[in-house]
């Protein structure tokens, strides 16, 4: 039976539905001690998965029931944040006397963090580098476990939910083919007119500017933000590399806000990044200094929240992480008598505040799920969109394909997830991605 499930997950095509997209049969497959929900959401402006526990509160706790037999885990936790009361409502319903509980967080950022949700839920600390399952936990997002569900009852994974916010006529959260261009999902929300706007795919914090709105949607999409191009975060988050570096040399007091912030240092990870920005500062510095970078989950506390300068020292940690990959160095084991900054508990970064620092205030606002079906005539499905090699075409230019269809599996020896045909139609074209269009409608 536990087999017969974990192939079914994997025939579904199911990942991680936020972050790198992590092939769930994959984790699944481990044995585990603790299952926990990733209910945090903690990404301003983002309304996914708290409005999907509230709606679908049965579906989430069988997914997590699912998962828990499927690991062997004696004990099943939902951490969600206190806010988010019709959610709790709905899951208190769902748990009654099951070994479940639910774990209520503060409304701070990042809460989601896999290290720091894990900490918070079950006082177990991950060691640096390593993964939940380090300390006999999983970690699933709340979608991903509504598709859990689904897999299990046959049918794959073929949309996705997102929240369309920002300088929209109307914020929603809505259910789209996975394929769906940008642009048409805009278009779903009321904008088509993008002269002078940038689009944040993802949350304001760690989410990347859109450089091709005709750019598809994929199995871990969970935002649009619409923003000004002017806006301070997108002036922030398009600085090129060169300037990052300049202003870090010039700039930099030294006042060691970015590491008295930093959410991985506070749970007693070797990384302190005003160190690394005195390195860049004189240009100089030992290997133990730079491989500080390894550490850095890239949250962007310390350039969007802790540097009174204007600084990026996440951008920095970015850099240093690329060139010593390149130069084959690795990190070091993790520290073996780590210690939680006492402080910690008084440097969470509120969500309120963050939205204020973050200059989008006006935009935080409600984004109501809407589960019509949206009319969508053309997708291009990328075939890597998760962890792992690309998957390969099942399928040929001209071949007639019905939603739900396999087009495209993971090579043989290779961890990725299979891929489906989100809509009815014929496949026109195959590049690094699978081109599919219906009879109807012409949209790009």
């Amino acid at each position: 039976m536990r087999e017969e499930l974990i192939q079914k997950i994997k025939e579904a095509g199911v990942v991680g539905a936020g972050g790198a997209g992590f092939p769930t049969h994959v984790k699944v497959a481990a044995k585990a001690q603790i299952v926990i929900v990733n209910g945090a959401e903690c990404e301003p402006l983002l309304r996914v998965d708290q409005q999907l526990m509230a709606s679908q509160a049965a579906k989430v706790v069988m997914g997590l029931e699912i998962v828990m037999s499927i690991t062997g885990a004696g004990e099943g936790i939902i951490a969600l944040k206190s806010k988010y009361k019709d959610a709790i409502a709905a899951l208190e319903k769902e748990i009654a006397g099951k070994p479940i509980r639910i774990h209520i967080l503060n409304d701070f950022y990042p809460a989601g963090d896999e290290h720091l949700i894990v900490y918070e839920s079950t006082g177990r600390l991950i060691p640096q580098g390593g993964i939940p399952l380090k300390v006999d936990c999983i970690v699933n997002n709340v979608e991903t476990l509504i598709n859990i569900v689904d897999a299990v009852a046959g049918k794959p994974v073929t949309d996705t939910y997102l929240t369309i916010t920002g300088e929209v006529n109307q914020p929603m959260t809505i259910k789209l083919p996975i394929g769906t261009s940008i642009i048409a999902a805009l278009g779903f929300a009321g904008y088509h007119d993008l002269e002078h706007m940038k689009i944040i795919e993802g949350g304001p914090m760690m989410g990347n500017i859109v450089d091709d709105v005709a750019q598809p949607i994929t199995k871990t999409t969970k935002g649009l933000i619409l923003l000004p191009q002017d806006h301070p975060l997108i002036k922030s988050k398009t600085l090129p590399s060169d300037k990052v570096l300049r202003q870090s040399r010039v700039s930099c007091m030294q006042c060691r806000y970015c590491t008295d912030l930093c959410p991985r240092y506070l749970l007693g990870h070797k990384i302190e990044p005003h160190k690394m920005m005195l390195m860049v500062k004189h240009l100089q510095g030992d290997e133990n200094t730079m491989k500080m970078a390894f550490s850095c989950s890239e949250c962007g506390v310390c350039e969007q929240y802790a540097c009174i300068m204007g600084l990026s020292p996440r951008a920095v940690n970015a850099m240093l992480k690329h060139e010593l990959s390149k130069m084959g160095i690795k990190p070091d084991p993790s520290p073996a008598n780590r210690t939680v900054d006492p402080l910690r508990k008084h440097r969470k970064i509120p969500i309120k505040r963050l939205i204020s620092r973050l200059a989008l205030t006006q935009y935080d606002q409600s984004a109501p799920l809407n589960e019509q079906n949206y009319p969508v005539h053309n997708v291009a499905i990328k075939l890597c969109q998760h962890i792992g090699a690309p998957c390969k075409p099942s399928v040929k230019v001209g071949s007639k394909v019905k939603k739900g269809d396999a087009i495209a599996f993971p090579p043989t020896n290779g961890i990725g997830a299979c891929l489906h045909a989100s809509i009815d139609g014929v496949v026109k074209k195959i590049t690094n991605s699978i081109f599919i269009s219906s009879s109807e409608g012409s949209e790009k």
